[in-house]
């Protein structure tokens, strides 16, 4: 068990009561999304993961919330000539200079933190090329002296952060082709929340590519989570119904309204405690502040907004690093863009909706809806690619 991957857990360190169900809320995640033959000792303030293939174990890693940093290391007995003789080996013959940060965790070892680093930093300097740098240096050799045995290593990757997914219960992300709402989702994981997708089709107005790249992006967040499901609501009725009966300056709005609904509805038959969107304020007609108290107006159900103040080159930088981006902008439109009118109403007012929406039948079409939704899970992102 010389060569191993250690985590440190970051944020979970601040909880007290709950820190055990999210460290093993962790561990289910991680042997979720690893999916490999690993096995896994942990305890308060460390998870250790034992396997074949640490490099591509830690790859993985880097896509499980919860984790501050990812390190490869080595593990030796508790005595300094082991650590001297496992640091040669492992420091990059290639780099000039080093210093050396001890983490003396196990207080019976008779050697204190900051002795046992200038032992060991003048043992390396005796025997190896290397020159001490302690304010930029190229290594920085790290030594965490623990009960269990000494850990020594150089290099850490940092993890994705966060809570471990699931320990704040469900929500439900209306997850359109867009840049924005996979975004959401992806930043709704990241705090714990396990993400259940909602996806709006209108075919013929919509094509089978359209959905498909729903699904693809689903499929990229699931890499984050190992559960996301995508419940696909048929909504051509609806939408059509409105473009015959509504003011077409309010279509949107309405539309919204309606899929509001849906999700509020379809949230409290899944359990999900939350809708999530990637709306951000200003950025287009139904996401002025008027626009979302007007359609925010038929839900009690709290409706969280991740994006909702980052700019656009914020938004798109987020989803170039996690994976969607590329997918998000493939030209398949969806039901939000198939019937935007030339000009939607900015500040809509709430009876003039109440007034419109009596042309509709709503209870049924939104249990219509409901009745009939698709749901998608088990998928791969690449199994969409040849669809696309």
């Amino acid at each position: 068990m010389d060569n191993l991957i250690l985590i440190k857990y970051g944020e979970l360190t601040t909880k007290k009561d709950n820190r055990k169900f999210f460290i093993d809320t962790l561990e289910k995640n991680i042997r979720r999304i690893v999916n490999d033959d690993i096995r896994i000792i942990k305890d308060r303030v460390r998870m250790y993961i034992i396997c074949d293939d640490v490099k591509s174990v830690a790859l993985k890693l880097k896509k499980v919330f919860g984790i501050y940093s990812i390190v490869i290391c080595h593990k030796v007995n508790n005595n300094l000539e082991d650590v001297f003789s496992k640091s040669l080996e492992i420091m990059d013959k290639n780099k000039k200079t080093f210093k050396v940060v001890t983490n003396r965790a196990d207080k019976s070892f008779e050697i204190p933190s900051m002795e046992f680093s200038r032992k060991l930093g003048a043992m390396i300097l005796k025997n190896s090329n290397f020159k001490v740098d302690v304010h930029n240096p190229d290594i920085i050799l790290t030594v965490e002296i623990r009960k269990n045995g000494t850990f020594v290593y150089t290099n850490e990757i940092k993890g994705a952060g966060g809570y471990p997914v699931g320990i704040q219960g469900t929500g439900l992300l209306m997850l359109s082709g867009g840049i924005d709402s996979p975004v959401a989702g992806y930043l709704t994981l990241k705090r714990g929340v396990n993400v259940e997708c909602l996806y709006f089709e209108s075919p013929p107005h919509t094509s089978i590519e359209a959905k498909n790249k729903v699904l693809k992006l689903a499929s990229i967040l699931n890499e984050y989570s190992g559960h996301v499901k995508v419940h696909v609501v048929p909504f051509t009725e609806i939408q059509e119904e409105i473009f015959k009966k509504c003011p077409d300056n309010y279509m949107i709005t309405i539309m919204r309204r309606m899929m509001y609904r849906i999700g509020e509805k379809y949230a409290e038959k899944i359990g999900a405690k939350i809708m999530v969107n990637g709306e951000s304020i200003g950025q287009v007609a139904s996401q002025t502040l008027s626009s979302m108290s007007c359609i925010n107006n038929v839900t009690n159900m709290p409706v969280i907004r991740p994006v909702a103040c980052l700019d656009k080159l914020e938004i798109i930088n987020i989803a170039e690093r996690i994976g969607t981006y590329e997918t998000s902008i493939l030209p398949f439109e969806d039901c939000c863009t198939i019937f935007v009118p030339k000009h939607p109403v900015i500040n809509p007012k709430l009876n003039k909706c109440i007034e419109y929406e009596k042309e509709l039948e709503v209870d049924r079409l939104i249990n219509k809806c409901i009745d009939n939704i698709e749901v998608v899970s088990n998928f791969k992102a690449d199994n969409f690619d040849d669809l696309l």
